[in-house]
């Protein structure tokens, strides 16, 4: 999904202007003009949801000039993107996004770059554009280590507000459930070695 190589193609004859494709676009690549849909080709991620979606399916993936959906870290500094992923309570290495196979350390480069939403997120590393379900999460939790609230697209319904860790377990549900076969300290005490496990050929 990281290599683009489809992009919508809208039949206006059947386009009846539901706005559903604006809706659950998670790159915000698709607009309304004369109450009709218009899809901005170079921030398209081309991930066909809107073709699934469409109720009168007049969305058609068609192929297109390759493109890359990636955050070069490279040249980035990289102890920022360390802290701001620990901060998330990421290993910077941690795959987040397994449809696009991205991890921690491009999103957290997404932001340090100027991403504030997911939808940012999504356009600059490709996240969201398989699944779109549970990579949500950590944009969010990326984006709230560094300071930022977003708000979703006015419309839109590919928001999944932000779950609770284990970190965030009130004391009193971990009583409560302990009896039951639950070990949230074990769990925190393996998620706290896997955020700060060395990095591979970093150090």
């Amino acid at each position: 999904m990281k290599l683009i190589t489809l992009m919508p193609e809208i039949d206006l004859e059947k386009c009846k202007g539901c706005q559903t494709c604006v809706r659950v676009c998670p790159v915000v690549a698709m607009k309304m003009e004369e109450k009709q849909a218009v899809v901005d080709v170079q921030r398209c991620r081309g991930c066909g949801g809107c073709e699934q979606r469409c109720p009168e399916m007049a969305i058609t993936m068609i192929v297109r000039e390759p493109v890359m959906a990636k955050v070069d870290i490279e040249d980035l500094d990289y102890e920022k993107i360390k802290q701001l992923c620990i901060k998330a309570r990421f290993h910077p290495e941690q795959v987040v996004c397994y449809c696009t196979a991205t991890r921690a350390e491009e999103l957290a480069g997404a932001i340090l770059l100027g991403a504030k939403s997911p939808e940012d997120i999504s356009y600059m590393t490709g996240i969201r554009t398989g699944c779109k379900v549970e990579c949500i999460q950590p944009a969010l939790r990326l984006l709230e280590a560094a300071g930022i609230d977003p708000k979703p697209v006015p419309g839109g319904w590919q928001w999944y507000g932000r779950t609770i860790t284990a970190e965030e377990i009130p004391e009193q549900v971990k009583q409560k459930y302990a009896s039951r076969g639950f070990y949230f300290d074990e769990d925190i005490e393996l998620l706290n070695r896997v955020v700060n496990a060395p990095l591979q050929g970093k150090e």
